[in-house]
């Protein structure tokens, strides 16, 4: 027999609870028990944190809303969600904090190693704090001593307060004194995640139920063996083909290897994305890992990667980052929902949402991290870690490798130099990865046999090219890519070479871009004569097949990635050639110009294989010893400020180092969207999905649309278009074009504000 809304109201107003929801026809649900609530999450918890601190997560799960119990939060729910319109309230009815209460009673019974239980109880709604001038002020404060009194005062049960037989035991964190932080945010992790999927469960159940519903990576491993299998059917019999083949035949060989930390060398062209996912996939069948995680630097090339795998696995693939579409085929319900935890078996993400995550303080950001655990992580173009954050995302990958069960694939054509150094200079010292296992028997043999161009280096390394005299090399050459370094250089070579020439750069929205990239490879499949001039973007993953390509000097690396764009797939007769040569004006200052030095000093009167393995050792310790490898002072927030594990204080700056560790600072830039209107002109979705933002303002759905028509520029140049009128702000932060001309059908947005000088149509 069912109870009436009043009999079921009066049940709960005699039982605490933790949340009220109504059901789909306006009637009121039975509340969420708020013991059952406590109860729940602290299994959870501890399920998710099974292999570096159950015990320490099952009492944050139990004691994360103890100031639940206080009649103040009771009143509040009840008059806030409407379940109960007549409750009495004495004193001022307002919100009532309850993530507080917690977090004193675990400082009470364990002393300072409370303070573990009180960063994650006290931070599982508002984030991770620093330790001084956040929580040590809250924990002090009269009103959080009050919340504990209140909530005691209402008698929680007893199996709710009691901590049984946990000791706390300090000694036993993963990494110690310098992996404390990473065990902090791991137990956070699996306390935010349990909190979220327990709520979810009472407020939502139908949406909890899709939650989880992934096929094992033992059920995905046939897929991709069937399908490397068709690739090898179809393959024709050529030298490159047979090396690809003995690449993926190592990859698999070696899986077998214990887990830890590898690398996977191979030159541009050799098969690395697939082969690197073969080694994942049979390494986690036989060390029994639980999902692949592939991570790629860049946004744009982050979706073709998942279209891949995504053709391999269908959708058991989730794709995570900012510009992941929302059509049918690419995101549903389900991988909406692995975004947020990343439960799926294949997550393919950038390096700004990974890393970035591993050093959040918000509960959004850490909720995944403990689904980290006994994954295989890919980092695809390993030479592109941003060496301003380098030491601590080294820090971090030891950690990760040694006691959380691992193993991670530094992925590269270019190895970067990643081995312990000290210097006379201390600040100068890199504590590097020193276990790591390449996964090539010999990669200098591989590098020579997938040799396929020839590089010419500048006579003169002080003499520089002026931009006429490169446009009348490149003329001379039916096909030929030209990779400069600033989207300034790109405009001023274009317009000097003749018409039908190509333009890439990020002033290209990625739609175009898309389109774009598209129609350099169906020219250069039909044979028809192509010449493209682009910026570094051409660089990482877009795989073009070009006779000749001429670089403008860069670091080593960005020489070797420009290389192989040429004769990728060895079709011909003689070698490709690439043309090394000094532009106008050097490299902005920065990394750019650091890795120009670097590689002038490196390549400095050498006249053979200057892309052999060993130089990019060179290059890179160079590149980096110019470089501050901490320039954010994260390992001092996080890793050595006053964490003394036998101390009193534990002190960590949870929410600083998170501010700091940001590898895209987004502050001097602004984001434009423009009226892309496709190749002919006649595509209006853009103009559809304008019209549904200015009726139905931001979704998600829709902004996720948008990113692939939006520009970023700096901010001051926003500015100056602004107020000439060419782009207006729709809303804070979000600048629409306006003047037709703006946007050129080759040369993407003019940031500059004048027409260019080969404008021939406008978008």
């Amino acid at each position: 027999m069912s109870l009436t809304a009043g009999r079921m109201r009066n049940m709960a107003h005699h039982r605490p609870i933790a949340h009220a929801a109504q059901n789909t026809d306006g009637s009121w649900r039975d509340p969420h028990d708020l013991d059952e609530h406590l109860t729940s999450v602290a299994a959870l918890a501890a399920e998710f944190a099974c292999a570096f601190g159950p015990e320490w997560a099952r009492l944050a799960g139990r004691w994360h809303d103890l100031g639940k119990y206080r009649q103040r939060f009771q009143n509040y729910i009840r008059l806030a969600s409407g379940f109960e319109v007549d409750a009495h309230i004495q004193g001022e009815a307002g919100k009532a904090p309850h993530s507080t209460a917690g977090a004193i009673l675990a400082c009470d019974r364990f002393d300072a190693a409370g303070r573990v239980l009180a960063y994650l109880i006290a931070g599982h709604h508002a984030g991770l704090a620093d330790w001084f001038g956040g929580l040590e002020v809250r924990l002090a404060a009269i009103d959080s001593r009050a919340e504990l009194d209140e909530a005691l005062a209402e008698s929680p049960p007893a199996h709710i307060l009691d901590h049984g037989d946990f000791q706390p035991n300090l000694r036993a964190i993963p990494g110690g004194r310098d992996g404390f932080a990473l065990w902090v945010r791991m137990l956070f992790s699996a306390l935010v995640d349990a909190d979220f999927l327990d709520t979810e469960r009472y407020m939502d159940a139908e949406k909890f139920a899709q939650r989880n519903q992934w096929p094992t990576l033992d059920r995905l491993a046939p897929r991709f063996d069937a399908h490397m299998a068709k690739l090898a059917a179809k393959a024709d019999s050529t030298p490159v083909n047979a090396l690809r083949a003995d690449i993926l035949r190592q990859c698999r060989e070696k899986a077998a290897l214990e887990p830890g930390l590898f690398s996977l060398t191979v030159p541009t062209g050799g098969g690395k994305t697939l082969s690197g996912m073969a080694f994942a996939l049979e390494h986690a069948r036989t060390h029994g890992k639980r999902r692949v995680i592939h991570v790629i630097p860049y946004t744009s090339i982050i979706e073709q990667t998942a279209d891949i795998f995504r053709s391999i696995f269908g959708e058991a693939v989730i794709e995570h980052h900012s510009n992941a579409e929302s059509d049918p085929g690419q995101e549903n319900t389900a991988s909406r929902l692995a975004c947020e935890n990343w439960d799926a078996p294949i997550v393919v993400t950038t390096n700004v949402q990974f890393f970035e995550s591993l050093f959040a303080a918000r509960t959004s950001r850490c909720r995944k991290l403990h689904n980290l655990v006994d994954s295989v992580v890919i980092l695809d173009e390993a030479q592109l870690l941003p060496p301003e954050f380098l030491q601590p995302i080294l820090d971090v990958l030891k950690l990760l490798a040694r006691h959380y069960g691992v193993s991670v694939v530094l992925s590269t054509a270019t190895q970067p130099a990643l081995s312990t150094r000290e210097y006379f200079d201390p600040s100068q010292n890199l504590r590097g990865l020193d276990d790591v296992r390449e996964i090539i028997d010999d990669p200098d043999a591989l590098y020579q046999a997938l040799e396929r161009v020839n590089v010419r280096l500048p006579a003169d390394w002080q003499q520089a090219s002026e931009w006429p005299q490169v446009a009348d090399d490149l003329a001379r050459h039916d096909s030929v890519l030209a990779i400069v370094n600033t989207r300034k250089d790109a405009r001023a070579l274009w317009e000097l070479l003749p018409e039908g020439t190509l333009h890439l750069s990020a002033l290209l929205c990625g739609a175009h871009r898309s389109q774009r990239i598209a129609e350099i490879k169906a020219r250069l499949k039909s044979g028809v004569p192509t010449r493209v001039v682009s910026t570094q973007l051409v660089e990482a993953g877009v795989d073009v097949d070009f006779p000749v390509v001429y670089r403008a000097l860069a670091g080593l690396d960005s020489i070797a990635q420009a290389a192989g764009r040429c004769n990728r797939e060895g079709g011909l007769t003689e070698k490709g050639e690439v043309v090394v040569f000094v532009p106008p004006k050097p490299a902005p200052p920065g990394l750019l110009r650091k890795g120009e030095n670097a590689c002038k000093s490196v390549l400095y009167g050498v006249t053979e294989s200057p892309l052999s393995c060993m130089r990019f050792e060179q290059y890179f310790r160079q590149l980096f010893a110019a470089c501050t490898l901490d320039e954010h002072g994260i390992c001092g927030d996080l890793f050595m400020a006053n964490n003394k594990l036998d101390g009193d204080e534990l002190a960590v700056n949870f929410r600083t180092a998170a501010d700091n560790f940001r590898l895209i600072r987004d502050e001097d830039n602004a984001s434009i969207i423009v009226l892309y209107r496709g190749t002919d002109g006649q595509d209006n979705s853009i103009d559809k999905w304008l019209a549904t933002l200015r009726l139905e303002g931001p979704q998600r759905w829709l902004m996720r649309k948008l990113q692939r028509y939006t520009v970023n520029i700096h901010r001051r140049e926003a500015q100056a278009l602004l107020q000439q009128g060419d782009i207006v702000e729709l809303m804070p932060g979000l600048y629409i074009q306006m003047s037709d001309w703006l946007y050129h059908p080759e040369l993407g947005l003019n940031p500059e504000g004048t027409p260019p000088n080969s404008a021939s149509a406008i978008v």
